[in-house]
């Protein structure tokens, strides 16, 4: 299968038309922005880290039970997907407060939550990407009534299986953001990608982040965090 047309070209990813207008293929960039695109950069390898691992994470999900967009991985930056007509709902689901939860309603990171959180952002990136709730996505139009419990439903049961995965590796999965599709007949499927750009993922021990978290704060080691979350998971996987 081969690219047609660029039909877009986002933060991270390119998106492509292939000669199935049912399929699309996505090509991971090495780009890095954070805090809305305000801060910019270049995490190298991180592309191939991404695409693979959102491939291998989505396989694993599709095995139990959880529908994806994942078709084919084409090579190392390259796979091909599902055409869906995305939700335009980010959804956030937090096991631990971290990252804007911490700073929004001023506690500190690091506080385990009884239970996981879910929460919603208009994806909208003129906006800044605001909090909604259920009403206000009814009311935006944004998704139904339906939709909504499907999604939120879909997104727990990924926590689940991706908080199990990774503990298995080591690492204690804090929060993370889902993005879900329509396919043409209605049903809603996981999107967009799982990595640690979507991730927070810290050593279970020592607390060291694995993911975003080393650019946006500029902690350093960028390129070496997500090569041994990569090995992590590759170890996971033999």
């Amino acid at each position: 299968m081969e690219k047609r047309k660029q039909l877009y070209e986002g933060k991270a990813k390119k998106v492509y038309e292939t000669d199935d207008p049912s399929l699309l293929i996505v090509s991971y960039k090495d780009d890095a922005t954070a805090f809305n695109g305000l801060k910019k950069g270049t995490i190298v390898g991180k592309g191939v880290i991404n695409n693979r691992m959102s491939n291998r994470l989505m396989k694993m999900l599709e095995g139990k039970g959880i529908p994806t967009h994942f078709v084919e991985e084409l090579s190392e930056r390259d796979t091909v997907v599902r055409r869906v007509s995305i939700v335009p709902l980010e959804v956030i689901i937090r096991n631990i407060s971290a990252g804007s939860f911490s700073k929004r309603y001023g506690v500190e990171e690091g506080i385990v939550f009884k239970k996981p959180t879910i929460e919603f952002s208009y994806k909208n990136d003129e906006l800044g990407d605001p909090l909604l709730n259920d009403d206000h996505a009814l009311a935006l139009g944004l998704a139904t009534e339906e939709e909504i419990a499907e999604i939120k439903r879909l997104a727990f049961a990924v926590n689940d299986a991706l908080r199990e995965f990774w503990a298995g590796c080591g690492v204690t999965l804090v929060d993370f953001k889902l993005e879900f599709g329509r396919l043409p007949d209605g049903k809603i499927i996981l999107a967009d990608e799982i990595s640690p750009d979507t991730c927070r993922l810290w050593d279970s021990e020592t607390k060291e982040k694995l993911d975003k978290d080393r650019f946006r704060r500029d902690l350093g080691g960028v390129e070496d965090a997500y090569a041994e979350i990569m090995r992590r998971l590759n170890e996971a996987m033999k």
